[in-house]
């Protein structure tokens, strides 16, 4: 069925271009003198006779292109087709004005053909600019409220911004703690804190090397993942060396909070007024909670630094120093909790064996 109407579609087209084209033929080879050949039922006829026999060539071919486009346009997303047709039409729009304009060009043949080219050539490209433009002409047709809603989000988040400085970078439980959703407004991160970062993975120490480009790998991370802003700035005070004091500076000016797993950096920061999210104490924040008086399973693997203490482990790292727990190393005892000492540096627990 489908050959049949290319065969129909093919004879139809040929009657045209046989009237449109076979008269200026005529006259360039001397022949529009002849009446039964320079008439325009004779053009069409001889138009439509010359595609018909082609079509018995091509309409195989035509059949496989339409099956194929059939396939690809049903596998599209409806959103794509629409904003395609529409890319059409408006092409066919434009193509319809030039067309208009070339009307009175006195050169026979160009007022007939010129529009069916251009309605093609613009056609497609009308489709392919609605088909691959799809999102920037959503946001033509976005209304000024969600643009300003946008920007007003956008500076919220500038105005939540957090520093980060080189330790909580290559400490990395950043980009785990930011792929909660938890760290709200953008991360920024200086270009000074970037270039020392840079100095560390370049070093010729093999251990800070690779502490420098877990780093940059880590900011890789955060801008791939990440849903807010990850920004990098180039505010510099060249009147202080120090990346510390530095970052210090640059919250103060932004109005900002300092990420860092630095004990040090955090005292200064607290010095300054400026308001510090160390990565430590949310860990300690989040650890589960030990009471003195509470019994616990540890095994003692070394000798602490006092006179008879023993120290051991939890499985999250927290060191226990267990008083009279020198003549246990190697052993798993139970332990009875006396305090627990809780600081931006870390938790540690002190026990004791229990009485049997």
């Amino acid at each position: 069925m489908l050959k049949r109407v290319i065969q129909i579609a093919f004879l139809l087209i040929g009657g045209a271009l046989g009237f449109i084209f076979l008269p200026p033929l005529y006259e360039f080879m001397h022949l529009s003198s002849n009446p039964w050949l320079d008439n325009p039922i004779v053009s069409i006829i001889l138009g439509a006779s010359l595609l018909f026999v082609l079509s018995f060539l091509l309409s195989d071919y035509c059949v496989r292109l339409i099956v194929w486009m059939e396939e690809v346009l049903f596998k599209l997303p409806v959103a794509d087709l629409l904003f395609g047709t529409f890319g059409l039409i408006v092409g066919l729009i434009v193509a319809y004005f030039i067309g208009f304009a070339v009307e009175r060009i006195p050169m026979r043949g160009v007022p007939e053909v010129l529009p069916i080219l251009s309605s093609i050539i613009l056609g497609y490209l009308g489709f392919r600019i609605g088909f691959k433009q799809r999102e920037e002409l959503l946001q033509l047709f976005t209304s000024k409220g969600n643009v300003q809603k946008k920007k007003v989000a956008m500076q919220d988040d500038i105005a939540l911004s957090k520093l980060l400085d080189t330790s909580v970078i290559i400490d990395g439980r950043i980009a785990d703690i930011s792929a909660t959703g938890f760290v709200e407004g953008a991360l920024v991160v200086p270009q000074f804190v970037l270039t020392e970062l840079q100095h560390i993975a370049d070093s010729s120490d093999t251990l800070k090397r690779t502490r420098g480009r877990r780093g940059l790998d880590i900011l890789k991370r955060l801008q791939d993942e990440r849903a807010s802003q990850v920004l990098i700035v180039d505010d510099d005070f060249e009147d202080v060396h120090e990346v510390d004091l530095k970052l210090v500076r640059l919250a103060k000016q932004r109005n900002a909070q300092i990420l860092t797993n630095d004990f040090n950096l955090n005292k200064v920061c607290e010095l300054h007024s400026v308001q510090v999210l160390n990565i430590n104490d949310l860990a300690n924040a989040v650890k589960p909670v030990v009471i003195p008086g509470e019994d616990m399973q540890v095994v003692v693997i070394k000798d602490g630094k006092e006179h008879n203490q023993g120290v051991a482990y939890l499985d999250d790292g927290t060191m226990i120093v267990v008083e009279g727990g020198r003549g246990y190393i190697g052993q798993a005892i139970t332990v009875t909790v006396t305090s627990v000492l809780q600081t931006s540096a870390g938790r540690m627990i002190f026990a004791k064996p229990k009485e049997s």
